[in-house]
């Protein structure tokens, strides 16, 4: 049987400039709302900072699976990045910084390093779909001793 390579979602309006994003296969949801860029109140997720979260999530679980296969004890992950837009419309996202915070015990930065690389350059779908320059750094928090 062939490998079902496609993936959907759908965007419903609800009202003003909310919608709701459902995932054809997962039939997860998310809020997402531009008011507050025309004058509105929100606390929803605008559409970049989405794309943002998602870039987030796909490496994010990467990382965490090769740091698992890789024997790393990882009690956790932060990933805070930054888009710079550029500044004619339709405003797309020309750089994309992206900082890795892993936390554990005895955490091997090239193992860190490594699972960075292969994230952003072969296994992160969302990466590779972003036609925009991705820079990203990590540090490492050692958990205390108890």
């Amino acid at each position: 049987m062939a490998e079902d390579n496609t993936s959907g979602a759908r965007a419903t309006w609800v009202e003003g400039m909310q919608f709701v994003a459902t995932g054809e296969k997962s039939g997860g949801t998310f809020v997402m709302d531009g008011a507050s860029e025309f004058g509105g109140a929100s606390n929803s997720v605008r559409p970049l900072e989405a794309l943002l979260g998602s870039l987030a999530g796909c490496s994010g679980m990467d990382i965490i699976s090769i740091l698992k296969k890789k024997r790393q004890r990882v009690t956790g992950l932060h990933i805070n990045l930054r888009g710079i837009k550029a500044e004619e419309y339709p405003q797309r996202l020309v750089r994309i910084e992206v900082e890795y915070v892993v936390r554990g015990w005895d955490i091997a930065p090239e193992a860190v390093a490594r699972a960075l690389d292969l994230s952003m350059g072969k296994y992160c779908s969302v990466r590779g779909s972003l036609n925009s320059e991705v820079v990203y750094t990590y540090r490492i928090e050692a958990e205390p001793a108890g």
